[in-house]
């Protein structure tokens, strides 16, 4: 099982006056069960430097999943190589762009503090 990037984050019901009306009157509920959002932050420059990365030349049809099953031989640490090219998604990425993925996963997950 792949390491999750939700541990240890709490749900919690949002119930704001928009989601209360809507959920009550549709549901029957007070609001709706969510995980709050994140903030993300990125590696420094230096730890950049240190991470060891192949060069990738994004093309149709490539997918983080692809590229996570590929490299890690998982694709549920396709996350660790959005997160590493500051990329949230696959729509931000540019065909023919050159993305860089990490080599070695523990070294990524360690500067992440996971």
């Amino acid at each position: 099982m792949a390491l999750s990037r939700y541990k240890n984050i709490n749900e919690f019901i949002n119930a704001t006056p928009g989601y209360r009306k809507t959920f009550k009157k549709r549901y029957g509920q007070q609001g709706i069960r969510q995980l709050p959002v994140n903030e993300l932050s990125y590696p420094t420059q230096d730890e950049y430097d240190q991470i060891q990365a192949i060069p990738v030349t994004w093309k149709l049809g490539d997918r983080f999943y692809k590229l996570s099953s590929t490299y890690y031989n998982n694709p549920e640490y396709w996350w660790v190589i959005a997160w590493f090219n500051k990329k949230p998604t696959e729509q931000h990425v540019e065909l023919g762009e050159v993305l860089l993925v990490p080599l070695f996963l523990d070294e990524v997950l360690s500067t992440m503090g996971l």
